[in-house]
């Protein structure tokens, strides 16, 4: 699939209402809809304007899409021109068996939960709502009853980073198909506190190698570019992977290429903002003015986004910039600058480290 044209992977966050208080939203999500949300037939034409950009991928996400009152409509719509369309809802009340036959009849294909502790402890502090580790828990028992996926995301941060193994073990136990980790950005509620430091983003991803290798699911990085990178040493010696072949590696099961900001990857607001992702909040556009596609294919900055050469610092010389690239929103939150280095990695690339000798003898 060629990136310049056609994204891999659409996030419309169809709603930014939620009845949680997630400590770590990078939505900063609301109790109430916002009365400028895209509305059902705005939100057809946006799904005709998707399925003509090569039919990506589509994710409702929130906020909380059962928010909205006409979200089975839309996810009617949605499969019948033939998009693949999953959901990432809140684990709230809304969550009734009903909603899921409901949704699974309109042709749903799965649902994502997030879990960000092994327990109800972490968890619903992560969450800000007493009660979230049981619903979620409960829902997940409804999916495997209507013989639904169940995928999972966890939030990485300082509050869980040392739970991951008893995690892990919660997955599985649960019959997950995907473990979706996230590692965070600070946008949004989240802050550069919360984050775990590079040298502990290193180890978690040795861990996570290790890890897949036994597991049942399928284990996936988001906002962690450099998880192909750490892929990429693990396997050199025993596999011989060339840097051009790690872009199969990441374990997604999916993807040709490394997707990230803008670069296979677009997300829509709920008031129509296209941004790079979710965790990048550059207005590129809107989709009530111009058309999914033409945001994405011609829009200065996805452009740029889509050329790693234009990076700067260890970025701008790292021989993984095509398969990495760092992570650009983490560089925007923390540095102002989304073409600026990746503050979290620890990799030095072989030209910088040149780069630095010659500058040290002058």
């Amino acid at each position: 699939m060629n990136y310049n044209q056609c994204p891999f992977l659409v996030i419309w966050e169809v709603t930014r209402a939620c009845a949680l208080s997630c400590i770590h939203c990078r939505a900063d999500a609301q109790p109430h809809r916002h009365p400028d949300e895209l509305s059902t037939e705005e939100g057809y034409k946006l799904l005709d304007q998707i399925k003509e950009m090569g039919n990506p991928l589509v994710v409702f996400t929130g906020g909380d899409p059962l928010m909205r009152e006409d979200l089975y409509d839309l996810i009617t719509y949605a499969v019948g021109i033939g998009l693949r369309v999953s959901m990432a809802p809140s684990a709230t009340p809304r969550v009734t068996e009903k909603a899921i036959v409901k949704a699974k009849e309109a042709g749903l294909s799965r649902w994502a939960f997030s879990l960000d502790g092994p327990n109800a402890h972490v968890h619903d502090f992560f969450r800000g709502t007493t009660g979230s580790f049981d619903i979620t828990i409960r829902s997940l028992e409804l999916l495997k009853k209507h013989n639904l996926p169940i995928q999972l995301h966890t939030t990485i941060s300082h509050y869980n980073a040392h739970l991951l193994e008893e995690m892990s073990e919660v997955v599985e136990k649960l019959g997950a198909v995907m473990w979706s980790l996230f590692f965070l950005i600070p946008t949004g509620r989240a802050q550069a506190s919360d984050a775990v430091s590079p040298m502990e983003q290193e180890r978690i991803y040795r861990w996570l190698i290790d890890k897949s290798k036994t597991t049942s699911f399928v284990i996936k990085t988001t906002a962690a570019p450099a998880y192909r990178r750490a892929l990429y040493f693990a396997n050199q010696n025993d596999n011989k992977i060339l840097p051009d072949k790690i872009k199969r590696m990441d374990n997604l099961g999916r993807s040709p290429g490394g997707v990230t900001d803008g670069k296979g990857f677009i997300f829509i607001s709920h008031v129509g903002n296209v941004n790079p992702s979710g965790f990048l909040p550059l207005d590129c556009g809107n989709v009530r003015e111009q058309s999914i596609s033409e945001i994405y294919r011609n829009n200065p900055i996805l452009c740029s986004l889509r050329q790693p050469s234009g990076y700067k610092g260890k970025c701008g010389v790292c021989n993984f910039q095509d398969v990495c690239g760092g992570s650009r929103a983490r560089a925007y939150a923390v540095t102002g600058d989304y073409l600026a280095s990746d503050p979290s990695c620890m990799y030095i690339p072989p030209k910088w480290e040149e780069n630095s000798s010659m500058l040290s003898l002058r």
